[in-house]
């Protein structure tokens, strides 16, 4: 990507408080992230990320998940609205509920989750409370892509934090969410740039500097993802 080409279109899926996104749209003010929030979509219309979404005059869709009656009905649906606003790269921002191969399949290696973990260590719900209970003395927070599995994609970024004595589930939430404020928004700069090469690979194997491996169990092939250094 070169100074003079269109920003990096993306969508952005919530279902909750939406303060990664309020880091993105902070990071596209600032300059720091050189994008575009095409849309905000939500499967639920009382999330506050659709007021922050309307605060900074962005497009909102609701989609209700309980108005479809399978998955792939549903993810069909959300795939349309992506579409029809031009979307290029998918981000589940707080997003409460598993893809499926129908919106992988629209979004190829373009759909983006960040997670409150060092993956793969405690994916799925509570993962700070899976953390303390565990007894880690390090947490922190993963950026990966998203396949059809539960937080099992290729693993973009991470950063750590320390859990410290006497911390409790919201200590650390607090302390992890403060570090996907700033990696997330890295991340997606990657994207802008072009730095991110995805291979998909027949067979496992070793993964050198600056690469991970994930299953793409949408596409039915492992992943090597490569971040290029910046031009």
């Amino acid at each position: 990507m070169t100074v003079n080409s269109p920003p990096l279109v993306i969508g952005v899926l919530v279902s909750g408080a939406g303060s990664n996104l309020q880091a993105m749209i902070d990071a596209i003010e600032r300059g720091t992230l050189r994008a575009r929030i095409g849309v905000v979509v939500s499967n639920l219309a009382s999330a506050k990320a659709l007021d922050r979404a309307r605060a900074a005059r962005l497009p909102v869709v609701v989609v209700d998940h309980k108005a479809h009656a399978t998955r792939e009905a549903f993810d069909a649906a959300l795939v349309e609205v992506l579409e029809a606003h031009g979307v290029r790269c998918v981000v589940l921002a707080g997003f409460m509920r598993l893809v499926t191969p129908v919106l992988l399949r629209a979004f190829p290696h373009r759909v983006v989750n960040i997670h409150p973990a060092l993956l793969p260590a405690f994916p799925g719900l509570h993962a700070q409370a899976q953390a303390l209970a565990y007894g880690v003395r390090l947490a922190g927070c993963t950026v990966h892509l998203v396949d059809a599995g539960m937080d099992s994609g290729a693993i973009l970024a991470q950063a750590a934090v320390p859990v410290l004595d006497g911390d409790d589930e919201e200590a650390l939430r607090a302390r992890i969410l403060a570090k996907e404020h700033e990696l997330l928004p890295e991340v997606l700069q990657w994207f802008a740039d072009d730095r991110v090469e995805v291979t998909a690979l027949s067979t496992a194997s070793s993964t050198p500097g600056g690469r991970s491996e994930g299953e793409d169990s949408a596409l039915g092939a492992r992943l090597r993802v490569r971040i290029a250094r910046a031009r």
